[in-house]
């Protein structure tokens, strides 16, 4: 592979999966959740679901959401060793990507289908079927186009500088279509009153970001035998004895659950407030180029460990905001409720806050929305960063290329948290009609994470920093 040394075409190389992982967002935090009406509020379901009636058996969708998404994982092992294995004249890597890339596509398309309608417990049997086979579908193709675009990463970049480059260069790309899926999106329901599944279509196209690599990716067909690719078997072997990269990846299974949570169910969070989701996220995403920077700072200062701990504490705040909202929102219910309970210091400062709760909302909700934003983008560029970058390191005491393998098992433990968060816990919150239990959850998954964090082996703790006690290339894993 030839490493890529013009910034300009790393850059426009970072760009290549916005498309992709923007239509895995949409699935994810819209169209998903458009088969179910729980978790709405009642002017907001005949925009924001597929037919104004659930489409799917949520005791049956449990169980295929957490499936779905543990697929996605699980796959990711198998594809990582063939697409490391592939060989052909046009370039393994790029022969992968285009395996995945029109599935893909078909798949989302299909998923905007709705050839069951609700009424009758065969149709509704079929239609829970039928959604949760294309979203297997998309997930498994999904996951071949995006493994194998990352790991690239670790094969075009020359050293950890470009590849921090290369990280940070995507992870402002998510800010990109987190702003246009969180931000923009919502103008198309909301103000123009489109359905969520045209708007869906609007943002399609973006998906052909994805070809950047066909163009720039430069691979030689007679050195792809030049690094050692293992067998499936060797290369889990080798990936799960790193035990720096098993805890790091036991930690990140955690974050993921809350992460995964707040992004499936942001829809339901803003339905259930008076704030405007476009204004909120919109301003909270415009700073975050900013608070990226200040994030590397710390990264080069204190190493990833301390950085990783301030982002989760930063996300934490934010969810406990989000809650804050959800609870002024909801003043108006809550306080005839618990009135006869408070003293009348605390009773007045509420019906104050309930009386200006407008102001109040949008003020706080754009310092949670920056919060939540400055974390999103920190938690995407480390997810780059780290198996790249001990992907490298195990290239360089072994020879062993386990870069696809490392982002394949990073896979595996994030597809099944994600399985328990959206398929489990954010289906049952739905179900249930208690959707503002989400953001405490989140909080709680943070907490954890954090204590483990401080057990990071020193190859994790200390990457991407400066000083000389920062971790070379080649020392062993602790």
């Amino acid at each position: 592979m030839k490493k890529i040394t013009d910034k300009k075409k790393l850059v426009l190389y970072g760009c290549s999966g916005l498309g992709v992982n923007m239509l895995n967002m949409i699935m994810g935090s819209y169209l998903v959740s458009a088969l179910q009406t729980g978790g709405f509020a009642a002017e907001d379901i005949g925009l924001w679901t597929y037919l104004d009636k659930d489409l799917i058996i949520p005791a049956i969708w449990i169980f295929i959401g957490f499936f779905a998404k543990a697929l996605d994982g699980l796959v990711d092992l198998p594809f990582a060793t063939f697409a490391d294995k592939l060989k052909t004249g046009f370039g393994r890597r790029k022969t992968g990507i285009l395996i995945g890339y029109i599935p893909m596509m078909i798949s989302f398309i299909l998923f905007l289908v709705t050839p069951f309608q609700p009424g009758s417990i065969g149709n509704d049997i079929a239609s829970t079927i039928w959604f949760g086979v294309l979203l297997c579908a998309f997930y498994t193709f999904y996951t071949l186009t995006m493994l194998t675009y990352y790991a690239t990463f670790s094969e075009v970049c020359q050293n950890e500088k470009d590849l921090a480059f290369l990280s940070n260069t995507k992870s402002i790309c998510d800010v990109v279509y987190m702003s246009l899926v969180y931000a923009l999106f919502p103008v198309f329901v909301n103000v123009i009153g489109l359905n969520v599944r045209n708007v869906s279509l609007i943002f399609f196209p973006l998906v052909l970001t994805m070809l950047i690599p066909f163009f720039v990716l430069k691979e030689n067909p007679e050195e792809q035998g030049e690094v050692r690719v293992l067998t499936l078997k060797s290369a889990l072997s080798v990936s799960f004895k790193n035990k720096a990269f098993i805890y790091w990846m036991s930690t990140s299974f955690v974050t993921t659950i809350g992460l995964q949570l707040f992004l499936g169910g942001i829809n339901e969070l803003f339905s259930n407030t008076d704030l405007n989701m476009t204004i909120v996220m919109a301003s909270s995403f415009a700073p975050v180029p900013f608070t990226i920077m200040l994030y590397n700072h710390f990264v080069k200062k204190k190493g990833l460990g301390f950085s990783y701990r301030y982002v989760l504490t930063i996300f934490a705040c934010g969810m406990a905001v989000m809650l804050a909202c959800l609870g002024i929102s909801n003043l108006d219910v809550l306080l005839p409720k618990i009135s006869g309970s408070l003293p009348a210091f605390v009773l007045t400062s509420l019906e104050a806050i309930m009386n200006n709760s407008s102001t109040i909302l949008l003020v706080i909700s754009l310092v949670g929305g920056v919060a939540i934003s400055f974390s999103l983008g920190a938690f995407f560029s480390v997810s780059y960063m780290v198996p790249s970058r001990l992907a490298q390191n195990e290239l360089g005491r072994s020879g062993k290329g386990v870069a696809s393998m490392l982002f394949a098992v990073q896979g595996l433990f994030e597809g099944i948290a994600a399985g328990i968060a959206t398929g489990v816990i954010l289906t049952s919150l739905k179900w249930a009609d208690q959707i503002w239990l989400l953001p405490i959850i989140a909080i709680v998954c943070c907490i954890i994470a954090f204590c483990m964090s401080f057990a990071f082996s020193d190859e994790v703790a200390f990457m991407g920093k400066e000083e000389s006690t920062a971790v070379e290339v080649g020392t062993e894993s602790v």
